[in-house]
């Protein structure tokens, strides 16, 4: 059954997005923390997403984006391009213009010496270490890289940032890139496992809680209430249909 706008109004809804098209994606770097800028494409597949997230009536109460260029690029363009088309619940849009907040937890992978090489360039370097990697499906750290564990908890670091600050009625838009996203959705959904999700360029994954029970003890039945929790996007590039 889906609810009206009172439900709407009574949830935090975060709104996940990856990072527009960048000139390290195009180039087929293993970015990491490397700086890399938006390609004309990204710049456009932002606005596209902009244009949507502004015409449906989800203008956020604040923007938390990466630091790294291409999510911050990103996250300027959503706030900069307004829609002219009125929005479908005016209600909802906040009095206080929304801010950026640069968040370090959001920043992608730290891959050590791969940082910024291609796979080629990667072989050419280190043959022993991307032999090994190609040859096992298990975790193989790279010298001077983070551990998976690091990045699982940093993203629930930020996840529980987020929740602690923020309440029912707020609409947050969250910039940042693949790996870490696949992170923060796991840590979200409170998985005991990180699941492998193909995403592109500025695709949305949105969830809408109900803040106030949302730390019930383990034994409240409200925990399994779907009616609570609600998975409304997941990987969404529609914006996207004319790429």
């Amino acid at each position: 059954m889906e609810q009206g706008e009172d439900f709407s109004r009574d949830r935090l809804k975060l709104l996940f997005i990856r990072h527009a098209e960048s000139v390290g994606n195009v180039e087929r770097r293993m970015q990491g923390h490397a700086d890399y800028e938006l390609t004309a494409r990204g710049r456009q597949q932002a606005r596209q997403l902009a244009e949507r997230l502004w015409a449906k009536g989800q203008p956020p109460s604040k923007v938390y984006s990466s630091p790294l260029k291409r999510a911050a690029q990103t996250a300027e363009i959503l706030l900069a391009q307004r829609t002219s088309e009125p929005v479908l619940h005016p209600i909802s849009i906040p009095t206080i213009e929304p801010t950026i907040e640069y968040a370090e937890e959001l920043l992608e992978f730290q891959n050590g010496i791969f940082k910024g090489l291609t796979w080629d360039e990667a072989r050419e370097r280190y043959p022993e270490l991307c032999a090994d990697l190609e040859a096992s499906p298990d975790w193989i750290p790279a010298p001077g890289a983070e551990t998976l564990q690091d990045g699982r908890d940093r993203a629930e670091r930020f996840i529980q940032r987020v929740l602690a600050t923020h309440c029912n009625g707020e609409t947050l838009w969250i910039v940042t890139h693949s790996w870490i996203l696949q992170h923060l959705i796991a840590a979200m959904l409170g998985s005991d496992r990180t699941w492998h999700c193909s995403t592109k360029n500025t695709a949305v994954f949105e969830f809408w809680l109900e803040r106030s029970r949302w730390t019930l003890p383990s034994n409240n039945p409200n925990r399994w209430n779907s009616d609570l929790w609600h998975i409304r996007r997941f990987n969404d590039t529609s914006h996207l249909q004319e790429f």
